[in-house]
């Protein structure tokens, strides 16, 4: 998200001022609830295309092919169009592409079904989901301001994508299995990281027609560190066929 909706560093929104707490901490659940429902659908979303596009079988025909790499990179695609064009675009074609993204995501992800056997999935899915809402309920409520830690987080992502992008070549398991735990410890950070910030936007975005971008917005940023984290724990508890 950009740092402009930020209320730690623009102030707190003037259509708060003077509205009763009892009033605000409604709107704030409403706020995050909605954010709640639009990262816990797209979870589901994807989770039925990735299944069912596995169990179609089509998904074996693509590995290895030039139609692969467009459905690894699309999902990309659509973050890059959400984040760009966010002030541009109205709230109703950034829905629309959160849930083309999420589906895109689906069909990327369809290739752990090949590979992992489905209770592993399963077990790796819940555990992380319980690890989520305790994290996601302590960057709600700790009155710890975790901006300083995101920037490091963040560097620290970075830093495991290049790292990543070494193994391709390298292809050393010990890097791997070192990426995958460094990876979950990140996300996992991030989520409380998030939510935090999530929650310090709602000040100033409240009763604006920004806010609807928001949620969706936070949304899938909640989603991307689930799905990072499921993926990066999966390489750990997840059994092959």
């Amino acid at each position: 998200m950009q740092n402009q909706f930020d209320p730690r560093t623009t102030g707190v929104n003037a259509a708060t001022v003077g509205v009763p707490r009892a009033a605000r901490d409604a709107g704030l659940r409403s706020y995050m609830l909605s954010v709640y429902n639009y990262m816990a659908s797209g979870v589901l979303l994807t989770g039925i295309v990735a299944l069912l596009f596995a169990n179609s079988g089509f998904a074996a025909q693509v590995l290895g092919t030039p139609l692969q790499w467009v459905i690894i990179l699309a999902p990309l695609g659509f973050v890059m169009a959400m984040s760009f064009g966010l002030n541009r675009m109205s709230t109703g074609t950034l829905q629309m592409l959160f849930w083309a993204f999420a589906f895109a995501m689906g069909l990327s992800m369809s290739s752990i079904f090949l590979v992992y056997t489905g209770v592993s999935i399963a077990q790796t899915f819940f555990a992380v989901a319980a690890g989520f809402l305790g994290l996601s309920i302590y960057g709600y409520t700790t009155k710890r301001d975790l901006s300083g830690f995101g920037t490091f987080l963040i560097m620290g992502v970075i830093g495991l994508l290049v790292a990543m992008l070494i193994n391709l070549f390298l292809r050393s398991p010990a890097m791997d299995l070192a990426i995958s735990a460094i990876g979950v410890l990140l996300f996992a950070g991030l989520t409380a990281y998030d939510t935090q910030k999530i929650k310090s936007m709602y000040a100033y975005v409240a009763g604006s027609d920004m806010m609807g971008k928001v949620v969706i917005m936070g949304a899938l940023n909640l989603y991307l560190d689930f799905v990072n984290m499921f993926m990066f724990l999966l390489r750990f508890m997840g059994d092959r066929r």
